[in-house]
């Protein structure tokens, strides 16, 4: 049954989804500040984010399941606390070194988004489920907003190191009021976790995501690269074999392999590779000097105001699909959230001489991430059965950010694969960079067409019976 302040509990996720969120995004344009501040090179400072991302996309599926078996006010609590003390070291940190381990602390946070889903799902009544988990998606997409149009202002007014220590305050109040107020779910899963089935998806995701976030360093045809693909497909095929053999699975392939759940997943993986690589590269085009035949010259602080658009429009239309959702269907604002997105970088790829056009594309884009965000979480949740919640939407969230490396990594070779004498991207690099991920976001409105559509019930039953008759039933 439902308990009691599901307004402060929501409050609570809302926070701590947030601030990881604004976590991704807040450190890159602050990157330069870093590396100059710690007396590093640029390749040692690419590693602040690259640890972030290999650590996030480690412990969210995994600690998601950790959630499911022993408790996810329990292990919530205890993620906070992790991301509470990767923002104190963070802000403490005498050296690039410390400052990475700090970020790999920090990447934990990245199981606060399936736990949340996962306390909403135990703890709302069923009617509040899909506009909790919209509206909790809304905050983790403004979150990350957020960190794009906050950077500049706060380095300037104060030090990079309030980028962590601004965290650090919101996120301590936020552990003392979840550890006192949000309430343990009843649902769990019995079994234990599949450690051989953890560290082969670890192992695998780090050899996939590493290479694709270095491959501009090291080179796209050396062998580290082209070694660490090989490496990445082998381990995934034995982790395969592994979850589909063991009796207690980290993530139940049967579950992986529901229409709704791989749809919404490719979805998630396309519509990714849009928006991680935008947010990467967009402000890089707004700051370049005019005299390179295109851009601006804004300074940090100019180009996160011209984000500004998609951060209020990310908010809204997220909240705004809690609404639509019981009247058109989270399929349908999938579709239209993939398709504002293709619409938004088709725009990008002819229409970027002026700073009002670009303000306009970004507020495009933002309905589309608001609207797919929101839609994808409630696809999923609807989809599984509650003692698959945490895992299933950590693999989703994982998904979605292999997807934004890949598309970040393929943007990266079209923007810097030529440059000027100057040393600048030629304009075409960036246009067909755009015209790439249009292409992308079209393509994850065909994979959201294909979600079914009012079968996620009968679906999810089935799988619930099969879970039931299992070692891994729910108590």
């Amino acid at each position: 049954m439902p308990r009691k302040s599901t307004r402060l509990t929501f409050a609570v996720l809302a926070t701590g989804a947030g601030v990881f969120s604004m976590l991704q995004s807040l450190v890159a344009p602050a990157l330069p500040t870093v590396q100059h501040a710690l007396h590093t090179s640029q390749s040692n400072a690419t590693w602040v984010m690259t640890a972030y991302l290999l650590s996030a996309s480690v412990f969210t599926p995994i600690l998601g399941r950790v959630g499911d078996l022993a408790g996810k006010k329990r292990t919530l609590v205890a993620v906070l606390l992790a991301v509470l003390a990767g923002c104190l070291l963070a802000a403490l940190a005498p050296n690039i070194g410390v400052l990475i381990i700090a970020r790999v602390v920090q990447g934990v946070g990245g199981a606060l988004f399936p736990l949340s889903f996962g306390i909403i799902r135990d703890e709302f009544a069923p009617g509040e489920v899909s506009g909790s988990i919209s509206n909790l998606s809304a905050v983790i997409a403004a979150g990350g907003g957020v960190g794009i149009v906050a950077a500049g202002p706060i380095v300037s007014a104060l030090d990079y190191r309030w980028l962590f220590w601004i965290p650090v305050g919101v996120v301590a109040v936020t552990v003392l009021i979840a550890a006192r107020y949000v309430p343990e779910s009843p649902k769990r899963a019995e079994g234990s976790v599949s450690w051989l089935g953890a560290g082969l998806l670890s192992a695998w995701l780090v050899a996939l995501l590493l290479p694709l976030s270095q491959a501009g360093q090291w080179g796209w045809g050396s062998a580290k690269v082209l070694g660490l693909f090989g490496t990445a497909v082998a381990l995934f095929a034995v982790w395969l074999l592994v979850e589909a053999r063991s009796r207690t699975p980290l993530i139940d392939l049967r579950v992986m392999r529901l229409p709704v759940v791989w749809t919404t997943n490719a979805a998630a993986l396309l519509f990714g590779a849009g928006i991680y690589a935008l947010w990467s590269f967009l402000p890089g085009f707004v700051q370049t000097p005019s005299t390179a035949g295109y851009g601006f010259g804004a300074g940090v602080t100019a180009s996160g105001l011209l984000m500004l658009p998609m951060l209020l429009a990310m908010f809204l239309s997220g909240i705004l699909s809690g609404r639509l959702e019981p009247r058109v269907g989270a399929k349908a604002l999938l579709t239209a959230g993939a398709a504002f997105g293709a619409l938004a970088l088709g725009l990008l790829t002819l229409w970027h001489t002026a700073q009002w056009q670009i303000a306009v594309v970004s507020g495009l884009f933002g309905l589309g991430i608001g609207l797919a965000f929101a839609s994808m979480a409630n696809l999923v949740v609807g989809s599984v059965p509650p003692e698959q919640t945490g895992a299933a939407t950590g693999m989703n969230a994982n998904i979605r950010t292999i997807g934004g490396s890949i598309g970040a990594a393929l943007t990266s070779v079209l923007v810097t694969g030529r440059l000027q004498p100057s040393g600048l991207p030629y304009a075409s690099g960036y246009t067909h960079a755009w015209a790439l991920l249009t292409l992308f976001c079209l393509t994850a409105a065909g994979a959201a067409l294909l979600v079914p559509v009012r079968r996620g019930q009968r679906v999810t039953a089935a799988v619930t019976e099969r879970t039931a008759a299992s070692p891994a039933r729910v108590r």
